[in-house]
């Protein structure tokens, strides 16, 4: 019985670490966040627990500890707060950080099913047919025996209908056809429009892996739309060029790679961005404006190959999901400051758009501290139901007789048809 709690426990730490942690954490490395293997020597005594549950009435509290972490890593933004997690449930998040052991290296493991994968599908379809087989095979042997018994006994039967012509046989082929029919032209009417997984080449190969994880540039400095506007952004030319002005060669550590294996040459790469800004880098200064345009000789838009596209009756706005649902780039991108070359991570489906809203909980403004955000203030009842109390017939008092100790976007509407389609 204890072994089996203590592999429930680990299982609980595992699933709640990729459910509340992964996107900003990783066990034994720098991220988003901080590696946080080791946080029991770097932490005082019981910090966690605090921490997990406010990081900004923490941070406020003047702790010493927390103020240089914020100021360590304020450029990822404020850590969200977890108060719906107890004191068990961080310690299997911790328990399974510390027991965390980094797989084996084994090619790119950033796609789903990168690496082998669970999908065991072709072994139940390669099963499944074989069963099938073995049964087919049975009935003509139980068919065969039972003809040499009543030849036996002397029984008469009149000939059995070839298997072509049997009515039975057919109609079960017939059925056993339609569902089989029915299901790859269902999976291809519902996969219409989905591009998961789509990765086009681009005009110049730029690696999300070296900028925004190796040299963790953060997604906003060159996306800074998605804070404050609808669209992300793409960054214009000038942007790019206010790093590589001064770095005119590739010396990081990451191989640069495409996604069949060819090898690329980084710094070529940052010579393709010098011709589309007019730059010369031998001399260092930008061509001159001969023809009065208003930009140096030479110089043109990048253009880039758009991967996340949605249809054009949906409505999505990304700073109503980074700047008031504060959520992350990697809840639709996934890790993108791993990934050599961007590919589109989800289905961005609407089922899994609507899960998100079902799941997602809403961080509503706390007057004490200052912390979650304002807009959600008109939802005030809903955080008043998860905190009011009443009093029983003997007087009794009961918290929280709503029973509610978070609300999900789908509580507050995000559900409804007119959120993404007016």
């Amino acid at each position: 019985m204890l072994s089996i709690t203590n592999n429930v426990f680990a299982a609980d730490g595992t699933a709640l670490f990729k459910e509340k942690c992964s996107s900003c954490h990783k066990p034994d490395k720098d991220f988003t966040g901080p590696a946080l293997q080791g946080w029991k020597e770097r932490q005082p005594a019981g910090w966690i627990y605090k921490w997990v549950a406010g990081p900004a009435a923490v941070i406020g509290s003047g702790d010493k500890y927390a103020t240089e972490l914020y100021a360590k890593w304020k450029g990822s933004g404020m850590m969200s707060n977890f108060a719906d997690l107890k004191k068990d449930d961080i310690d299997a998040i911790m328990k399974y950080v510390d027991d965390f052991k980094a797989p084996p290296p084994g090619g790119d493991t950033t796609k789903p099913g990168a690496g082998g994968g669970d999908d065991n599908s072709l072994l139940f379809g390669i099963l499944t047919l074989v069963l099938a087989l073995i049964a087919f095979i049975l009935l003509q042997v139980n068919s065969n025996l039972r003809k040499l018994s009543d030849e036996k006994e002397g029984i008469q039967r009149s000939e059995p209908v070839p298997a072509y012509k049997n009515k039975t046989y057919l109609m079960v082929a017939i059925l056993v056809l339609f569902c089989v029919a029915g299901y790859f032209f269902t999976n291809a009417a519902i996969g219409l429009g989905r591009m998961k997984n789509y990765q086009p080449e681009q005009p110049i190969y730029y690696s999300h892996q070296v900028h925004a994880g190796t040299n963790q540039i953060s997604c906003l400095y060159c996306h800074g739309g998605a804070h404050d506007c609808k669209h992300a952004n793409i960054p214009s030319v000038n942007v790019c060029m206010n790093c590589h002005k001064g770095i005119n060669k590739y010396e990081g550590p990451d191989k640069l790679e495409r996604e069949d294996g060819t090898a690329v040459n980084g710094t070529e790469e940052i010579e393709k961005l010098y011709a589309y800004a007019g730059f010369n880098s031998a001399t260092k200064t930008y061509n001159p404006d001969k023809n009065g345009d208003g930009m140096p000789d030479g110089a043109h838009p990048i253009e880039w190959v758009k991967i996340h596209n949605l249809p054009d009756h949906v409505y999505f706005n990304h700073s109503q999901h980074i700047k008031v649902g504060k959520q992350q780039c990697q809840t639709c991108h996934g890790n993108i400051q791993e990934m050599p070359e961007v590919y589109q991570f989800a289905e961005l489906s609407m089922g899994w758009c609507v899960n998100c809203h079902r799941e997602s909980k809403v961080d509503f403004y706390n007057k004490a501290d200052s912390t979650g955000n304002k807009f959600y203030s008109i939802y005030q009842k809903f955080q008043n139901q998860m905190s009011d109390s009443i009093f029983d017939k003997k007087g009794k008092k009961i918290l929280n007789p709503h029973k509610m100790d978070s609300v999900t976007v789908e509580k507050i509407g995000g559900t409804e048809c007119q959120k993404c389609h007016y």
